[in-house]
């Protein structure tokens, strides 16, 4: 796989393979790596993942962290790599930057997958002493365990990848770790997401307490033009990490390899 880093876009990872290409953006405390389990059981894919501005190893890059600026990035991205035909697949903060990338319309987009996806319209729960406390979560390793074990997870996961978690989580600036719970989470973006044109599969997490079942039925799904709706058994939030082989079967059937 293919490593690119260029002054002011961010780190991203190239595999070629057969098309359309899988484009995969994490969550907030996530990184390109959290996607290995799903890349790795997608041999023989065109598959790209991105480290987003401010985090992992694009952690030195300069703000804004906006979910716009991340947008941009990811075309940015895109277009660097020469990807021309492609379909989004964003988890959590990931689905609702992929969410403004789809509504920009861009050229070679066929599909988007939400996983676990922050809504078009933000939950009810999302309140400003949520926010605050939020905030907080990925102040320490301790911290970042605590949200892993009790509000990410509903599974047991290997220890590498608990530890893998934490790293990722504290592996970032503190400008962009705080972005997403002030200003993103609460963000927004109805009028972007109701113009998007492609097809659209929305994953959910059976036991998902970040963003469950109810909201993204309530808060996402209606402003799509062209959805599919499904949920995947017995994981929480973490659906890359903990139901891989669910998720790639995923992804797959709703865009097979060409």
């Amino acid at each position: 796989m293919d490593t690119a880093q260029q002054t002011l876009l961010p780190t991203y990872d190239y595999r070629r393979g057969a098309g359309p290409t899988l484009v995969f953006l994490h969550y907030w405390g996530g990184s390109a790596r959290t996607w290995d389990f799903v890349v790795d059981r997608l041999a023989g894919r065109d598959v790209l993942t991105v480290d987003f501005r401010g985090w992992s190893r694009s952690s030195a890059l300069p703000g804004p962290y906006t979910l716009g600026q991340l947008a941009d990035d990811t075309l940015s991205v895109l277009a660097d790599a020469g990807v021309t035909d492609y379909v989004l697949v964003g988890h959590s903060m990931g689905g609702k930057v992929a969410q403004l990338v789809a509504a920009t319309r861009p050229a070679g987009l066929r599909g988007m997958v939400l996983v676990g996806s922050g809504p078009a319209k933000p939950a009810a729960q999302v309140t400003p002493e949520y926010q605050q406390a939020l905030a907080h979560a990925y102040d320490s390793a301790e911290s970042v365990a605590g949200a892993r074990d009790h509000v990410l997870t509903a599974t047991e996961l290997p220890e590498p990848v608990k530890a893998q978690i934490v790293t990722d989580s504290m592996t970032v600036t503190d400008a962009a770790r705080t972005e997403w719970p002030l200003h993103g989470i609460a963000q927004d973006i109805t009028e972007h997401t109701r113009v998007v044109s492609v097809p659209v599969l929305v994953v959910a997490g059976e036991h998902d307490q970040v963003e469950p079942v109810d909201v993204l039925r309530d808060n996402l799904v209606p402003y799509l033009s062209d959805p599919d709706f499904m949920v995947i058994p017995h994981t929480g939030h973490l659906i890359p990490l903990e139901s891989p082989a669910d998720l790639v079967d995923t992804i797959t059937a709703f865009a097979p390899a060409t």
